[in-house]
């Protein structure tokens, strides 16, 4: 769909890595590779808050017949690491394979931190950029990062999900906040490789309810003729406090088999209960991937979820709500290393409209307003 307001806000170009946690303390050239996948909230001010996945990279990552990847060390601060060029792959420009182990093993182009920017009540300019509050690895486990965050607003409490990436796992981690500015780290809350949680904006049953995205490299088919073909889903989980979470009974946002362009799903923006298509229901943006070389298409799109049994879905929309815009992208050309990804982190209920962002091609944050009308279920309604 094509909407009137939507835009990109922040790109590399605005960042100041004089700023960054790593100036003065890499011996190396870095530049900003991305400002993209940000969380998106209210600040108590009525300004917006986006939290800023910022990654940046080696200017020249291979030297002497190695690639170097950037590490945050507890002794050390942030030093490189060299692997052998003749053991990596590198055909994806944000990652290398390395060969040999028997099993998928990677390591990163670059280190992620994260940046909040604060911006006008309607998402449409930046107001303020705090690099005092950025945040940074702290531990072994996010040693190559942090990721995505996502933030919720629950009560009178925020809370944020990121993805903490390590050669001890790749977990989930969870930060609190009483003002959305400044953030308490409150550890692991979900372990390797569950990705892309979101939590409600809101209690269903005195509960804290969340969706996951577990990954893994096996997964079994569903029977001949369902509609639902096997891969990434999206799962629901309930916590009495936000810290431990049960996986839910019921399946959740499964990929449906009818359509290349949700052969892996994942979860995008924190469900939020609004009403949307003459239902109420919790909004839920999510991702689809439609398979091209090596990264995929990228596409937006939607369900509406039961407010007392989320695992419930009541509608969606088969059409994505957003998709990658090239135009949008064309004044960064030189600066792309990919295309086709729209990848929707975050959202804030403006009245008529919704406030959407979003990360652009890796590289940077686009807001769109969303008119509650453009939610128009399938002819199938959608529900499963």
């Amino acid at each position: 769909m094509n909407f009137a307001t939507d835009r990109l806000v922040l790109t590399p170009r605005d960042i100041d890595l004089s700023r960054s946690p790593l100036a003065g303390r890499l011996d190396a050239e870095s530049y900003v590779l991305g400002a993209f996948n940000p969380g998106l909230t209210r600040l108590p001010n009525g300004n917006l808050l986006l939290m800023v996945r910022i990654a940046e990279a080696l200017r020249r990552p291979i030297v002497d017949g190695a690639v170097h990847a950037i590490r945050w060390d507890e002794a050390d601060g942030y030093v490189l690491d060299a692997w052998p060029l003749d053991l990596a792959d590198t055909a994806d420009p944000r990652k290398f394979l390395l060969r040999g182990y028997g099993w998928k093993v990677m390591a990163l182009t670059s280190l992620s931190w994260l940046l909040p920017v604060e911006l006008s009540p309607d998402g449409l300019s930046v107001e303020a950029i705090h690099y005092d509050r950025a945040i940074a690895p702290a531990g072994s486990w996010q040693c190559y990062g942090i990721e995505d965050a996502r933030i919720s607003r629950v009560g009178e409490r925020w809370w944020m999900t990121t993805c903490s990436v390590s050669p001890e796992r790749h977990s989930t981690t969870l930060y609190s906040s009483t003002n959305a500015l400044d953030w308490t780290f409150e550890g692991i809350v979900l372990d390797h490789q569950n990705k892309d949680m979101l939590i409600f904006e809101g209690l269903i049953g005195g509960k804290f309810w969340a969706q996951t995205r577990p990954l893994g490299d096996l997964y079994f088919a569903y029977p001949p003729g369902s509609p639902f073909h096997a891969g990434p889903s999206i799962n629901l989980a309930s916590s009495p406090d936000a810290h431990h979470w049960q996986p839910c009974l019921y399946p959740g946002i499964r990929p449906h088999s009818g359509t290349a362009s949700t052969a892996r799903i994942g979860g995008g923006a924190q469900p939020v209960l609004t009403e949307v298509a003459g239902q109420r229901g919790w909004l839920s943006l999510w991702h689809g991937v439609e398979p091209k070389q090596i990264v995929g298409i990228y596409r937006t799109y939607w369900s509406l979820l039961d407010p007392d049994e989320p695992w419930r879905v009541l509608a969606t929309g088969h059409a994505p709500l957003l998709e990658p815009r090239s135009d949008l992208t064309e004044p960064l050309r030189d600066l792309m290393y990919l295309d086709d990804v729209v990848f929707t982190t975050g959202i804030v209920d403006d009245g008529e409209h919704f406030i959407v962002a979003s990360g652009e091609a890796d590289l940077a944050c686009r807001i769109t307003h969303v008119p509650k009308a453009a939610f128009v279920p399938a002819a199938d309604g959608g529900a499963q």
